[in-house]
């Protein structure tokens, strides 16, 4: 395997192995708001919001650096981008073909 190969791949890893966690943390943390109004127990929010805020700039910033190996378009970005936004997105942005090695 080439080095370049090899460092796309391994981008690509970070990306959906990002993804996937915060996708999960993004549920967790519609949860934590439930209980929190529901149960009048904020500790959830007050744990999961900061992990989820640093998850999702993990992403924003993966996806960029994603954009410059494998040369995606715009548009491609934008759809990704638009995934981590929608609860659970990241397991769609996680599946991409191109992200496989």
């Amino acid at each position: 395997m080439s080095e370049a190969l090899a460092e796309r791949t391994s981008v690509a890893r970070w990306f959906r192995l990002v993804a996937l966690v915060e996708a999960i943390s993004w549920l967790a943390l519609i949860v934590a708001t439930i209980v929190k109004y529901a149960a009048d127990a904020p500790l959830g929010v007050h744990v999961l919001g900061p992990i989820h805020g640093v998850l999702f700039l993990a992403y924003v910033g993966l996806a960029l650096e994603v954009r410059r190996r494998l040369q995606w378009d715009g548009r491609t970005l934008l759809v990704v981008l638009a995934e981590a936004i929608v609860p659970g997105g990241g397991f769609v942005a996680a599946r991409r073909r191109d992200l496989r090695g």
